[in-house]
């Protein structure tokens, strides 16, 4: 019975969550950061069987943001894209990825774009918005989720990605990871915060959106209030170690940088390793094993309330 019991317990710490990350340092490794990260996500596959997501930061246009959409009731997204084009007087590009599409806005067109979505389509979310960044995930296995949405064929400087188990909100899309909660800003979540209602009553009185009872989407708008405040992401994480509870490792994104962060318990697992070409992320080692020259990488576990940050210059 003690036998079992363990057992049980490992496939419950295996299943619950799994996050992958990937930041590149070669750009000739660009046009496979999207097949890299598939093969990393992949892998996590049995650590979280209820749904995935990833975010990769791609190509951009100066003076432009991209939105990328997701319609439940899979709406016609070009002609969706000709409508604004009508009502705005403006060129308004977008590329379908199955139940999403990336919408390229004029940034000083960003808020009537979205009040004209809002008015047109009122069941669409905006899953996320960036000069670079692109947000994709649904319910189900990550190769699937990956599939759909063309993640080996897309190029890019650094992305991270999820797969759930649910353990504290339904299985929907919206409550599958990665949250975003400002442009170019996004968190992926292994763990559990104790104190998330408080956090979210604060972040609400200080004005952010939050949308779902997901307390991952809580740590995101968390790190989006400090950056907003003044503080670096390196700060805003530093910060998180005294004001969020619970048990967790975040990876974070931003238009140029990539971050880590465990609690000072540091009880879920992750393993990081280092090359000239890459920095990579994963929930366990077995996520790494296909990248290139991680034979002679170095391989390490991220110190317990440490911060760990690689930005782009």
């Amino acid at each position: 019975m003690q036998h079992q019991a363990i057992e049980s317990n490992a496939a419950s710490e295996r299943a619950m969550c799994g996050i992958v990350g990937l930041f590149l340092r070669n750009p000739g490794l660009e046009p496979e950061l999207g097949a890299m990260l598939s093969v990393m996500l992949a892998t996590m596959s049995d650590r979280g069987p209820d749904s995935a997501g990833f975010a990769v930061y791609g190509e951009g246009d100066a003076g432009r943001v991209k939105l990328t959409l997701r319609d439940p009731e899979a709406s016609d997204f070009p002609a969706l894209a000709a409508e604004l084009t009508a009502r705005l007087g403006a060129t308004l590009p977008i590329v379908v990825r199955d139940t999403h599409a990336v919408l390229s806005v004029p940034m000083a067109l960003e808020t009537a774009v979205r009040t004209e979505l809002a008015a047109l389509v009122p069941g669409l979310d905006v899953v996320s918005a960036g000069g670079r960044m692109e947000i994709y995930k649904e319910v189900g296995l990550p190769p699937e989720v990956a599939r759909r949405f063309g993640l080996e064929r897309m190029r890019g400087t650094h992305g991270i990605g999820h797969t759930r188990m649910a353990t504290e909100s339904a299985v929907t899309t919206r409550g599958a990871h990665p949250f975003t909660t400002g442009a170019d800003q996004c968190l992926v979540h292994n763990g559990s915060l104790s104190n998330h209602n408080g956090v979210r009553r604060t972040l609400l009185r200080e004005g952010l959106r939050i949308a779902t009872d997901n307390d991952s989407e809580v740590a995101a708008g968390y790190l989006t209030w400090r950056m907003r405040e003044g503080s670096t992401l390196g700060g805003a994480l530093e910060e998180a170690l005294d004001d969020l509870d619970g048990f967790y490792t975040f990876v974070v994104g931003t238009e140029s940088g990539f971050g880590v962060l465990r609690d000072p318990i540091a009880c879920k697992p992750a393993v990081m390793a280092e090359t000239p070409d890459y920095v990579a992320f994963g929930s366990e080692y077995r996520a790494l094993v296909d990248l290139p020259g991680i034979e002679q990488a170095r391989v390490w576990e991220p110190e317990p309330a440490t911060v760990y940050f690689w930005e782009r210059h």
